[in-house]
């Protein structure tokens, strides 16, 4: 029997004193229940009503939208939307532990990219169920990471239009008058291989320094990236052929291996491989005696993963969360600006850069982009249709 049919019948039943009163509390029920429900659904936090078997009891529209909450939602369950949570952990404790247990900063990738403060609190009157709270934190770690990069720029500007001003000038005498003595040398009837070999270090030093300040004047003056659909693989081969001599010199042995098919990537082509070339420099520096990089690529319906992976020397556990600050470096001759431009180059894509390693032993560095469209899954067609 439909439940409206029941409780008609129920009021029938009843004194017309008693029913006027039933009649009167379902009504101010009703109303309440329409003035609450206005009132989550015209906040900008996202609340949602779970039970012990995550399923969803409700969602105001704040939730839908920022988890792209299908409409029936009583057949969902939250731990599809939020995959990032231990829910595991947090069913196993206590409903008074859940909020000590449950309070952190999620990301989700759809329907868009947004970062979440999550919390969860128990229910005061039914223990079974729980109230879960979104909080879009996005636009706020936007702003906290422009400042940063804001006070970045400030530091570097101050030394890098220092420096160019005053080694731009001196180091272009000194490429030209390197240039004619070097000619002059080998017009020269007796060669001299010496003074060649020295002329060739100090046309290298040169150049050295002259990338220095290069890299001084791209932190102080970033542009921004022209995206187009790209193919990793493809710039990841150009950038190594152009450093296919550097490479053989130091003797690494560079394995590449990629997932058939790997999906197109949102991005700026002069810009990545700019960057991926710091990182392999990066990695060729940090392997003085030879050894292995490993460049890889995979994907899901999400995300493209690319990693760098070299066999050097590795990054001191007290080290790594400086490796993208300015002008840190572990080397003597080290500008501590290439993976500074680097960061930015990835964060700028909208993609995220990490970096692992354990000292001795070699260094990872991941890249993660988002895809540029998600692929539409298709349900298969009925039996028996045409």
């Amino acid at each position: 029997m439909p439940k409206g049919k029941h409780f008609e019948r129920i009021i029938d039943r009843l004194s017309p004193h008693d029913r006027d009163n039933v009649q009167a509390y379902v009504l101010r029920q009703i109303r309440e229940k329409g003035f609450f429900q206005t009132v989550f659904n015209n906040i900008q936090e996202g609340v949602i009503v779970v039970d012990k078997e995550l399923k969803i009891r409700y969602a105001n529209k704040s939730a839908i939208s920022m988890l792209g909450i299908p409409d029936n939602i009583e057949e969902q369950r939250i731990n599809r939307f939020l995959k990032e949570v231990n829910w595991k952990g947090i069913l196993d404790k206590d409903a008074n532990e859940w909020y000590k247990v449950s309070r952190q900063e999620i990301e989700v990738l759809y329907p868009v990219r947004r970062n979440l403060m999550f919390y969860i609190v128990p229910h005061e009157d039914d223990k079974e169920t729980a109230i879960i709270i979104l909080h879009d934190v996005t636009e706020s770690r936007l702003n906290t990471r422009k400042e940063l990069e804001s006070e970045k720029t400030q530091m570097v500007s101050l030394l890098a239009a220092g420096v160019a001003h005053e080694i731009g000038n001196p180091l272009n005498s000194l490429t030209i008058h390197l240039q004619l003595l070097e000619r002059n040398l080998k017009k020269s009837r007796k060669k001299d291989k010496d003074s060649l070999e020295l002329l060739s270090v100090a046309s290298k030093e040169v150049k050295r320094l002259d990338t220095i300040i290069a890299q001084f004047l791209q932190a102080l003056r970033p542009t921004a990236p022209v995206m187009s659909s790209l193919d990793l693989k493809m710039l990841i081969i150009e950038t190594l052929n152009f450093m296919q001599y550097e490479i053989e010199n130091k003797k690494i042995k560079v394995e590449c291996s990629w997932a058939d098919e790997c999906p197109l990537v949102n991005g700026d082509a002069g810009q990545l491989k700019q960057a991926f070339y710091n990182i392999i420099r990066n990695a060729i520096q940090a392997m003085p005696e030879g050894g292995t990089m490993n460049i890889s690529c995979s994907f899901d319906e999400n995300k493209v993963e690319l990693d760098f992976a070299d066999t050097g020397k590795g990054i001191a556990s007290d080290e790594i969360s400086r490796v993208f600050k300015p002008y840190y470096t572990t080397r003597k001759d080290g500008s501590g600006l290439g993976l500074m431009i680097v960061e930015r180059i990835i964060r700028e894509h909208g993609a995220e850069l990490s970096v692992e390693s354990e000292h001795g032993k070699g260094t990872v560095f991941k890249i993660v982009f988002p895809l540029v469209a998600r692929k539409i899954r298709l349900l298969p067609p009925a039996q028996g249709r045409q």
